[in-house]
């Protein structure tokens, strides 16, 4: 009931986007269509749901002050927490580089549309924020941190999928010359926001 919950609060009441406003660029950029949005979205969650779990191990096995006692007791001074960000982020990047491949090899129309933006996961900061939330939230065990990678995924999937379907029918909608484009974007954005926090009552 504990992981349902958490996956519920990370989907609709700490969304990535409309609670943190992380990874707005890529939202932005390519939520034009959406097709588009949906592949993007996907790969997100992919590398999320993958890279907490790792991270979260990584963290509380090797990287926190005094969890190395594993290899002995001489390492129980061992703290290599300094390093957690380089190495969050290698691991984020290698993944991303494996969705990269996996993406072009299954589906070229689709590493077309998302361009530049598919290798730019590795550093979009919704996904080094879940590495570094789960950090700071320290989840009682690599359950709850999946849990929380894959509803974070799922929370910025609906984000920017929700704004593409917006968007598609903006493009027959009469719109004041001055906010077409990013301003009528950036309000949408806004509204959607607004309406995500009516979730924040949610007590499961």
């Amino acid at each position: 009931m504990e992981t349902i919950s958490l996956i519920v609060r990370s989907i609709f009441v700490d969304n990535m986007v409309f609670a943190y406003f992380l990874g707005m660029c890529s939202y932005l950029a390519v939520s034009k269509n959406v097709k588009t949005a949906v592949g993007l979205g996907a790969a997100v969650t992919f590398v999320l749901t993958l890279t907490l779990p790792i991270n979260y191990l990584l963290e509380n096995y090797v990287l926190k002050a005094g969890v190395l006692t594993w290899l002995g007791e001489d390492f129980a001074s061992v703290d290599l927490s300094v390093f957690s960000l380089l190495i969050f982020i290698a691991i984020i990047a290698s993944f991303v580089q494996l969705v990269e491949m996996i993406v072009e090899k299954f589906s070229p129309s689709l590493y077309n549309s998302l361009g530049i933006f598919l290798p730019l996961i590795a550093v979009n900061c919704a996904i080094l924020g879940g590495s570094l939330f789960m950090q700071q939230r320290e989840f009682a065990n690599v359950g709850m941190a999946t849990a929380y990678g894959f509803g974070s995924g799922i929370g910025w999937l609906i984000a920017i999928v929700g704004l593409a379907a917006i968007r598609e029918k903006l493009e027959y909608s009469h719109i004041p010359k001055p906010l077409r484009g990013l301003g009528i974007t950036f309000i949408v954005t806004a509204l959607m926001a607004i309406g995500f926090m009516s979730f924040s009552g949610i007590n499961i």
